[in-house]
């Protein structure tokens, strides 16, 4: 497999060379876009391998030009970078389609953690992948089948279908809305919701009250990571 291309799509010469460096070390290929409108066109013209996209652009706002990248390419990775901490631009961003979320100041090694974890979910969503392993974990979408270190572990029919969405869309962020709304409809009620999160993983996380395997975003939703 060639060297994962990024393309970083920031107004900031200096966040872009600090992000620049530290890939380039690694053996990333590099481009760069410091408005929305350079940003799409280089989608359109030589499309990366995944984006790394600020929301604080001069000339529009980065979350019409991820609407923007998701008319042009449904399933291209796209990583928020964003001052914006606030759970209402969050979620807001994660709707229009991003992958995942990075708030300014960002640690460059959970950054570069979060970008391979976009481009394995893109990997992923290519064929369908009936086997997910992480750590201890096991899952297999075929056989419905969970184990943890070996031994089988059974989830009520609603619980598995939350791990499933999860499974499916491992590494990414899933809003509360958007796990609502696939299994709930309008109907869904985030406390609920809480409960089956809190049910999971009593079941397969070593310790429930410190998970390893499914993980808060909080205020916006959950995850599943890939150990």
């Amino acid at each position: 497999m060639s060297d994962p291309a990024v393309l970083i799509v920031d107004d900031e010469p200096a966040i872009r060379r600090l992000i620049r460096t530290t890939l380039a070390s690694q053996n990333w290929r590099i481009t760069e876009a410091g408005t929305g409108e350079m940003a799409l066109r280089m989608v359109m013209e030589s499309p990366p391998d995944i984006v790394l996209l600020d929301l604080g652009l001069p000339d529009r706002d980065g979350v019409d030009v991820l609407r923007r990248i998701r008319e042009v390419s449904p399933t291209l990775p796209v990583v928020i970078l964003s001052v914006r901490d606030d759970e209402r631009g969050k979620v807001a961003a994660l709707e229009a389609g991003a992958d995942d979320y990075v708030t300014k100041p960002f640690s460059m090694a959970e950054l570069v953690a979060r970008l391979r974890n976009a481009l394995r979910h893109a990997l992923q969503q290519e064929g369908t992948i009936p086997l997910f392993v992480s750590g201890d974990l096991s899952v297999d979408l075929v056989r419905r089948q969970i184990f943890r270190d070996g031994t089988e572990i059974r989830l009520s029919p609603r619980e598995w279908d939350i791990l499933r969405m999860l499974v499916r869309y491992a590494g990414r962020v899933l809003t509360h809305q958007t796990i609502m709304g696939q299994l709930w409809g309008a109907t869904g009620d985030v406390q609920q919701l809480r409960v089956y999160i809190r049910q999971i993983r009593q079941k397969i996380e070593i310790d429930p009250e410190r998970p390893r395997h499914i993980l808060t975003e909080t205020g916006v939703g959950y995850r599943l990571v890939q150990l």
